[in-house]
């Protein structure tokens, strides 16, 4: 039962003479299905072994608790490292053995940036987040990573379906199961596990993919960030070009990533640092999610004039990207099959690689309208 509100009220046992305290819990269904109440009876309390025994009864004139309709919520947002509630996509979890788990989860119809740029598709890039808040929400909620510990994302592939992305007349409603492997111990604290994870809607494969993380304790974390500036970026560096939605397939300007560079196939990582998806927390570097956007949109622009589908997407992190100095993008097209392009792309800050990504996806002549 899911607790909204606790309330204790003390007093003296008339036929024992011992002391009780009675816990009334209104359960979340009662927002929507009247004064159901439960109420949770402290029947003794020992000095001696510091022991409590806890009756649980129905308050007279309660429905029985078997009866009432199961009520969905997300999980909690700080599980999966979101500010915002309308940013979590999952909405449960069962444990099925020591390493596999079945979840529960939801897309909604309308994502202000997941979404295709003509509105009827999810974007493929929803599956990748989908997948990383998996990853977050097991290490804290089965396998008890304490909340403030920082993850380093190693890699991360996923492949979509575009074909089972169709927006249909209610929001998706998606079923995962996810399986941990390669998993190694601090002790009693997880510290490195890999994941794949399958994601389906109304029965078909939509999505699929996983990644391997290290968990890492704040001390630690705050050793190895000393160097580090951590001050995040107040503005762009470079002025959003009317053209450059149409250029890297995103409809708005605000979701550009990317700016020019002096010479084609090469951009800048220029995120909006005010953008709430994106940037839907604190941090002190550019998040993953930002980078995979950026190979997102370079391939995007690579492919020109053609409309870009991606549908699988191979990313390798190698080092932290910083905000105090600029991360460049490189993006290549590999060989592909008539009607599809790879992509290959890499991302260099200092002269040194930040990490590298492989995009595939298919290749349509006509160009989205809501593109132009």
């Amino acid at each position: 039962m899911m607790i909204q509100c606790i309330s204790i009220h003390e007093g003296l046992e008339k036929k024992t003479g011992r002391s009780v305290s009675y816990v009334s819990a209104r359960s979340f269904g009662q927002l929507f299905s009247g004064e159901m109440e439960t109420k949770v009876s402290v029947l003794a309390f020992s000095e001696v072994d510091r022991t409590t025994q806890v009756s649980v009864g129905a308050a007279p004139g309660a429905p029985d608790l078997a009866t009432m309709p199961r009520l969905t919520t997300t999980v909690p947002r700080e599980y999966v490292h979101r500010s915002s509630l309308a940013e979590v996509f999952l909405s449960g979890c069962e444990k099925l053995d020591d390493s596999r788990f079945g979840l529960v989860g939801q897309w909604p119809r309308a994502h202000t940036f997941f979404t295709s740029n003509d509105g009827g598709r999810h974007d493929s890039m929803q599956a990748v987040e989908t997948i990383r808040q998996v990853g977050l929400y097991l290490a804290h909620a089965e396998f008890g990573v304490p909340l403030g510990h920082q993850f380093l994302m190693w890699d991360m592939t996923v492949t979509a379906y575009p074909e089972y992305l169709v927006i249909g007349p209610a929001p998706s409603e998606l079923n995962l199961t996810a399986a941990c492997t390669d998993m190694k111990w601090k002790g009693r604290r997880l510290a490195e596990f890999t994941m794949h994870v399958t994601v389906e809607r109304d029965g078909k494969l939509c999505a699929a993919g996983g990644g391997r993380f290290t968990c890492i304790a704040p001390a630690t974390y705050q050793r190895l960030r000393s160097a580090s500036t951590r001050v995040r970026r107040a503005h762009r560096l470079c002025a959003v070009s009317p053209d450059a939605p149409s250029t890297l397939g995103r409809a708005a300007p605000f979701d550009v990533v990317l700016a020019p560079a002096d010479r084609p196939g090469h951009w800048l990582v220029d995120p909006d640092p005010s953008h709430p998806i994106l940037f839907d927390h604190d941090a002190d570097h550019i998040p993953g999610m930002v980078l995979m956007e950026a190979a997102r949109q370079a391939a995007c622009a690579l492919t020109q004039p053609r409309l870009f589908t991606p549908s699988q997407l191979r990313t390798e992190f190698l080092r932290y990207a910083e905000f105090d100095a600029p991360c460049w993008i490189e993006a290549s097209l590999e060989p592909a099959e008539p009607g599809f392009a790879n992509v290959q792309v890499v991302g260099r800050q200092n002269g040194e690689d930040v990490f590298a990504a492989q995009i595939s996806g298919t290749l349509d002549d006509t160009r989205d309208d809501t593109l132009v």
